[in-house]
């Protein structure tokens, strides 16, 4: 017997109609379903008008459409659909709700302060119109407090947590919910809404170069990059690090939009885990850093804007015109060290960054440049296609050091260093960086270092063609250490010098 003789499935961040928990609960306790998204103008309003995430939601949504339709056909259910509204969406799901006269909404967990706040009013909005809202855990395996140290504490080191996590986790963790068995009670779609999911022109945005990128949407384009990546997982473990090399899984994107089930993406790694796979180990080790960083959102909002170590608000970044400079070359690419500005090309060009340029360019920024965080952070956040708050944030705060679990305050990456271990024939700076092509490997890392026949012979003038670096890295670690010192209160510049990694870190 149904709960519920009607119900709303509001999608956000799980673009997908298989294995999705909410969708799932709605369709097993409801007579009747319908499902809605929206283009929340609240959000698109403070985006530009060019935004990559926007077409690649607008994308699969057309496939999410194109499934539910395929899944009502199946049972027997014609003209089922998606809704798609253009609207702010803490008004627009109740007013639908009301209109469906639907007896519950039904969605999965957001744990952005933003998505709290917004479901926050659509909740008392519905409440006041006797409709009750039902969220359910979907994007993590474990979210919020599930998992808890020994004192009762969330936790703010990561090993603990993932032994905790590994030690926790049971087969229903990972199972995928069904949803096609319950599909008969999809609802038509009442024929005033019954439009094509709308352009990106109807939103007012215009299309990107998301097409010519390798970046496939929609559930379906989730399964066709598991499938190659599950080729060459064995190798991740190793082949991740090297931004020349096909490495990374490329999913981050699908697992950020709910265009893959992390249940699914965790099954499977934890199953090739357990079968001694280092490179599944490796994997996994990183959904399960993803959780930990959720779960860091969740139980420490303050992240979002302060440090999550309460001491590091207190360093002295540098501020003024001459920082803003600094800031403009590090976010065009043209602070004079290839890795650098290479990465940086590589999210201008694409929306995607490799992991361990992130890891390098953040440090870059903070530690030689000595600016701000949250610089770097926001830019992440307005141009990354995968942006995700709490990994973003987790990231930027484990390379200034002020997060929780993070590199040492005295761990400072040699751009350079970076650059010869893990692009050593220089193929991802020529990639990106045209004008170095023609450099030697020995010279690509630092063409400042180079002879000038060594520069004349690739047609480099340096100033010109190609910046000079806009500050001297051994300079600037020293620099970084005492600004952090100070914070910490260690003693004289020489335990400063004892305690500091080497160099080439």
């Amino acid at each position: 017997m149904n709960t519920y003789d009607k119900g709303l499935m509001w999608f956000r961040r799980d673009l997908r109609s298989e294995d999705n928990a909410a969708l799932h609960h709605a369709l097993k306790v409801c007579r009747q379903v319908w499902c809605v998204f929206v283009f929340d103008t609240d959000i698109l309003d403070t985006l530009p008008r060019a935004d990559r995430r926007v077409e690649f939601i607008r994308e699969s949504l057309v496939e999410l459409d194109a499934d539910l339709r395929s899944l009502g056909h199946a049972s027997g259910v014609e003209n089922v659909g998606l809704i798609v509204l253009h609207d702010q969406a803490r008004r627009a799901i109740p007013a639908l709700a009301q209109r469906l006269q639907v007896q519950a909404v039904f969605t999965n967990h957001d744990d952005d302060p933003a998505a709290l706040a917004r479901d926050a009013q659509v909740f008392g909005y519905l409440a006041h119109a006797g409709i009750l809202l039902h969220s359910h855990k979907d994007h993590v395996i474990f979210e919020r407090r599930e998992l808890l140290t020994q004192a009762g504490h969330p936790f703010g080191v990561f090993t603990p947590y993932k032994n905790a996590w590994l030690k926790q986790l049971e087969p229903f963790h990972l199972k995928a919910y069904p949803v096609a068995r319950y599909a008969g009670a999809l609802a038509p779609v009442p024929p005033e809404w019954v439009v094509p999911v709308p352009r990106l022109s109807d939103l007012d945005f215009e299309t990107t170069n998301l097409a010519q990128l390798p970046v496939p949407t929609g559930a379906s384009g989730a399964r066709q990059l598991l499938t190659d990546f599950l080729q060459r997982i064995d190798r991740y473990d190793q082949a991740r690090d090297f931004p020349a090399v096909k490495g990374p899984s490329y999913l981050s994107v699908h697992l950020r939009f709910g265009t893959l089930s992390v249940r699914q993406a965790a099954s499977v790694a934890h199953a090739m885990h357990l079968q001694g796979i280092a490179g599944a180990s490796t994997w996994l080790s990183e959904l399960i850093w993803r959780d930990f960083y959720h779960q860091i959102l969740a139980n420490f909002p303050h992240v979002v804007d302060k440090a999550f170590k309460p001491e590091y608000d207190h360093i002295k970044f540098e501020h003024g015109k001459h920082a803003k400079e600094l800031f403009a070359a590090w976010c065009e690419g043209h602070t004079g060290y290839p890795l650098v500005d290479a990465a940086m090309a590589q999210i201008n060009q694409t929306g995607y960054m490799h992991n361990r340029l992130r890891m390098v360019v953040a440090s870059f920024l903070v530690k030689d440049l000595g600016l701000d965080w949250r610089w770097g952070e926001r830019y992440f956040a307005e141009h990354l296609i995968d942006y995700d708050l709490a990994a973003n944030n987790g990231g930027w705060q484990w390379a200034s050091s002020s997060g929780c679990d993070a590199q040492p305050w005295f761990r400072i990456f040699n751009p350079v260093t970076q650059s010869e271990r893990f692009d050593p024939q220089g193929k991802f700076i020529r990639r990106y960086l045209p004008q170095l092509t023609h450099l030697p490997d020995a010279c690509i890392h630092a063409p400042w270092q180079a002879r000038e026949l060594e520069l004349a012979a690739a047609g480099l003038e340096l100033g010109k063609t190609y910046p000079r670096p806009v500050v001297d890295h051994a300079e600037a670690r020293e620099r970084t250490l005492l600004r952090y010192a100070v914070v910490k209160k260690v003693p004289p510049r020489s335990t400063v010098a004892q305690v500091a990694a080497p160099r080439g870190g």
